[in-house]
């Protein structure tokens, strides 16, 4: 059975992909950016979000980013800082998200979930104080991130879950069974940690969990992905999106020839500049507000 760590190793071994042009896990480690405001939307010390405002008066549209890391939290909020900042200077409100991974107390199933749905959901709270426009609110997310952004579309673990006007997977996950028999899997027994089982094991929660399991969502979505992705291939991406087409989704995929795994969140990339970044927002532009 894979573990986390042989996540770790199988990590290490490609800090610049299979190409030096691409950026590895390593590239990520950044001093703390300054943020508008950090708050708590729970008591446990991981339910907390960072908030960033753009410029001028709202109310502004806001990104709820869920970070990567395998769910097992080997990268966290800190790691898309720089992205959290770019998006922000391009007029998008961001608010990065903390919660308990897999290995966290109280994470896994159900707290991961939880703590991602009452995060969203606490938009609510700071709407008013902060300008923020509820009915424009977008999920994005990397690798194990994507994953959970594509899932909270189809919460019903709440009795009025905020409503999103679109999800953005970067790299992300969007069906559980697939990664679960992907061989080899970086991400390693990440969702065996997160779910408590394989497939087999555990049929109800990866049916509860995996958004391929939900379609249609009901909410545009919008996947970014390097065909040079080496934790998530592409073609999964292909299978699920044309699911979820055939169900009725509104579903962009983009496949990038000039990215891996980690240009989908890096700023500082000249894939990210040249047409990941203009591909995202013009999607983002494009959204009608929730109902």
């Amino acid at each position: 059975m894979r573990s986390v760590l042989a996540a770790l190793l199988f990590l290490a071994a490609f800090p610049a992909s299979s190409h030096a042009q691409f950026l590895g896990p390593g590239d990520f480690e950044y001093p703390e950016i300054p943020a508008d405001v950090r708050m708590a939307y729970g008591a446990d010390s991981l339910q907390w979000g960072v908030l960033r405002l753009p410029n001028g008066p709202g109310p502004h549209p806001v990104l709820v980013m869920l970070h990567g890391g395998c769910w097992v939290g080997l990268h966290r909020p800190r790691h898309v800082e720089p992205l959290m900042e770019a998006l922000t200077a391009r007029g998008w409100a961001t608010w990065n998200l903390s919660h308990r991974n897999a290995n966290d107390q109280g994470g896994g199933w159900r707290g991961t979930f939880d703590d991602v749905g009452a995060g969203i959901d606490f938009l609510r709270e700071i709407a008013d104080p902060y300008g923020l426009d509820t009915t424009r609110v977008v999920t994005i997310g990397h690798l194990a991130g994507g994953h959970l952004a594509l899932w909270a579309a189809t919460r019903d673990d709440a009795s009025s879950p905020l409503e999103l006007a679109g999800a953005v997977s970067l790299g992300g996950i969007p069906d559980l069974e697939a990664h679960a028999v992907q061989d080899p899997n970086p991400c390693g027994d990440g969702v065996r940690a997160l779910l408590g089982g394989w497939p087999d094991e555990e049929p109800e929660r990866y049916a509860t969990a995996s958004p391929a399991e939900h379609l249609p969502l009901g909410v545009p979505q919008l996947f970014l992905h390097g065909r040079h992705d080496y934790v998530v291939p592409w073609q999964q991406i292909e299978a699920y999106s044309a699911s979820a087409r055939a169900a009725g989704d509104d579903v962009t995929v983009r496949i990038f020839e000039d990215a891996s795994h980690f240009e989908v969140i890096a700023p500082s990339s000249e894939a990210w500049q040249a047409s990941i970044a203009p591909a995202m927002l013009d999607w983002l532009q494009s959204l009608e507000p929730a109902r």
